[in-house]
């Protein structure tokens, strides 16, 4: 945000020798010119405040990001998703890792990177709370104006973050999202590609849900707590959050790996159809409405996957 010097600075600003020795009345109309300009600013600029998304109170900065990553008995693959974000060309960042009580030793490979980096965070929860309340517990601690989430067996394309802070920076955004790659088990690449809408609304991601958690941006002030239970909890998030801002900014380049996890809770297709169909309860919407959603959503998922796999 720009700063404006003080009236009684200002007068060496505006006040030029020969309104100096002009007398009293070349001095108060000076005056009269200085405060009205610097009345006009400072309106100007309240009027920036009040509406929380002028361009000024975006740009010049350099936001803070704070990246929650869940983890769960992830020794095989947090390492990759860690320096994934250690290349990030935007370095501006902190990182809560949250151990949600592995019975691995996640946990113990995650400590000497807080050792080293101060803007490392290793929380450890006593017992075992399930992903929504895992990712909870990093949003509380997150002190970014921004958060992203990053999954512990997920992967960022080095310039994610810095195209994505760009973006909300100049869209003054609530939320956004990139487009997104797969890879298997084993690390192969997809050629499928999961294409970002430059706006997408809510009521078009009832119909399909082309935002991935690891991909997303929120702003921190926006972000609305993970709801618990068997449902999708990142998809209701987004409902919620969409629900208030209006719509997305999607960034369409596959800056996520996503990683296919075939033993996940999403791996049934009855079983994640289900969490849908709860998705759309836990929305709002009724018994008859939330099945037909269900269904439409179940045709979209089921081509996606397919294409996923056409493409390995």
């Amino acid at each position: 945000m720009r700063k404006f010097n003080r009236p009684a600075d200002g007068l060496l600003v505006y006040l030029s020798r020969e309104q100096l020795i002009s007398g009293l009345d070349g001095l108060e109309q000076s005056l009269q010119v200085h405060f009205a300009t610097f009345t006009t600013f400072t309106q100007s600029e309240k009027l920036n405040d009040s509406r929380g998304d002028s361009v000024d109170t975006y740009q010049n900065k350099n936001p803070l990001v704070s990246i929650v990553m869940p983890a769960y008995n992830a020794v095989a693959t947090i390492a990759d998703s860690i320096s994934s974000v250690l290349a990030q060309t935007y370095q501006n960042w902190e990182l809560f890792i949250i151990n949600d009580a592995s019975s691995d030793k996640t946990g113990e490979m995650v400590k000497p990177y807080a050792d080293i980096d101060s803007r490392f965070h290793l929380v450890e929860n006593a017992v075992n709370q399930g992903v929504a309340a895992t990712r909870n517990v990093g949003i509380a601690q997150a002190k970014g104006e921004y958060i992203a989430f990053l999954d512990s067996d997920d992967l960022w394309h080095r310039e994610k973050l810095e195209k994505q802070v760009r973006l909300m920076d100049e869209k003054c955004a609530t939320i956004s999202y990139t487009g997104t790659s797969y890879m298997n088990s084993v690390g192969n690449i997809s050629k499928y590609i999961l294409q970002a809408e430059e706006c997408f609304s809510q009521k078009e991601l009832l119909r399909r849900n082309i935002m991935s958690c690891s991909s997303v941006m929120v702003r921190r002030d926006s972000m609305v707590s993970f709801p618990k239970g068997f449902m999708h909890e990142d998809y209701s998030a987004w409902l919620e959050v969409l629900r208030q801002s209006g719509h997305a900014y999607g960034l369409n380049e596959p800056l996520l790996i996503y990683r296919m996890r075939e033993a996940s809770k999403s791996a049934s297709r009855i079983k994640s159809a289900i969490m849908n169909r709860n998705s759309y309860r836990h929305a709002g919407y009724g018994q008859l409405i939330s099945t037909l959603l269900m269904f439409r959503y179940a045709i979209h998922s089921i081509t996606k996957r397919a294409f996923i796999k056409a493409g390995i």
